[in-house]
């Protein structure tokens, strides 16, 4: 009897080895493999764009733009910045971006020592590559890749050109900017200085402000009591044009002056379509988003090195209220 099962309990577990066996090889036979790892050079790219003014209608379009293009590059964007022009936030934006090692930063450029240090020292001590656009700043001063935007200087010349053709050869000129000139504004008022100064007949008054719409409507003030027969205003800085527009109205009436400014302000679109601002230079936001994530992942390709230090300009023209874009 002990010898039954005996023989019984061998022919078991034969039975199961045999099919223990057969089913460890079909498992090493098998096409079913582990996920492979994502080699490092396949990663994504992190690029981001900081700006001092989200949510304007210029700004929002260099985004749109930029976007557009880290699609279809197929890079991972980040849009940070602040709001209202805070300054303070703004610079913190950039150093959080370059301590978080992105790949590479897009930024509105800030005629300012502390910007240029970040831009200088920080971003070449970790290595990462700055294209500033819209707003450049001097490259000897940043050591940017390249500059992405409009010529500001050509933008100077085209808007004065145009205060000429409406207003005439002779008259006097308010050319409204900031305490602070930007490297921006001060191409702006180079161009326009340029075209007046060629005309004997025209004189012209440089006329500054802080920021707030505060100080705006008392630098105003101060400009219609102190020059009574000015016939046109430039706004060298767009986000003047409406603390500007109000102080004029609540005093007299709007269609006398002839009223020029530029597209990157938060008002100066409606305040073209609605006939309160007589003409604009309109600048190329989206193509200059677009660019600049081209550029930079041209950069860090190694498909383009260097990039044009002297910086790569985008289509401006003038356009009166009819013209204006979407």
């Amino acid at each position: 009897m002990r010898k039954k099962v005996m023989i019984v309990l061998c022919s078991v577990c034969a039975v199961l080895g045999f099919f223990t066996l057969w089913s460890a090889e079909g498992a090493f036979q098998s096409d079913w493999q582990l996920p492979a790892a994502i080699p490092a050079d396949e990663e994504s790219y992190r690029l981001v764009l900081i700006t001092q003014e989200l949510e304007t209608p210029f700004w929002d379009k260099v985004g749109a733009g930029a976007a557009a293009q880290a699609g279809q590059e197929g890079v991972i964007l980040d849009v940070w910045g602040s709001y209202g022009s805070n300054r303070e936030d703004f610079l913190k934006q950039i150093e959080i971006a370059l301590h978080s090692k992105v790949d590479g930063v897009i930024v509105q450029g800030l005629d300012t020592e502390e910007f240029k240090k970040l831009t200088k020292e920080k971003a070449a001590f970790y290595g990462i590559p700055i294209i500033i656009v819209a707003n450049d700043v001097p490259v000897a001063e940043s050591l940017r890749k390249t500059f992405v935007g409009s010529d500001h200087y050509a933008a100077g010349k085209m808007l004065a050109a145009q205060l000429v053709k409406e207003m005439g050869s002779s008259g006097q000129v308010v050319l409204l900017g900031d305490m602070e000139q930007q490297y921006s504004q001060r191409q702006r008022m180079q161009g326009v200085n340029e075209v007046l100064a060629q005309h004997e007949g025209i004189s012209t008054v440089y006329a500054e402000s802080g920021k707030s719409d505060e100080e705006i409507i008392v630098a105003t003030q101060n400009v219609l009591n102190q020059y009574p027969n000015v016939q046109a205003f430039i706004a060298l800085n767009a986000n003047h044009v409406g603390p500007l527009m109000k102080e004029i109205s609540r005093r007299a009436q709007l269609a006398p002056y002839h009223l020029y400014s530029f597209d990157d302000g938060s008002e100066t679109a409606s305040l073209l379509d609605q006939g309160k601002l007589d003409a604009m230079i309109q600048q190329s936001p989206e193509q200059m988003g677009e660019q600049s994530v081209e550029l930079m992942m041209q950069w860090l390709r190694n498909e383009v090195v260097p990039l044009e230090s002297s910086g790569y300009i985008t289509d401006i023209r003038v356009v009166k209220g009819a013209e204006a874009g979407p």
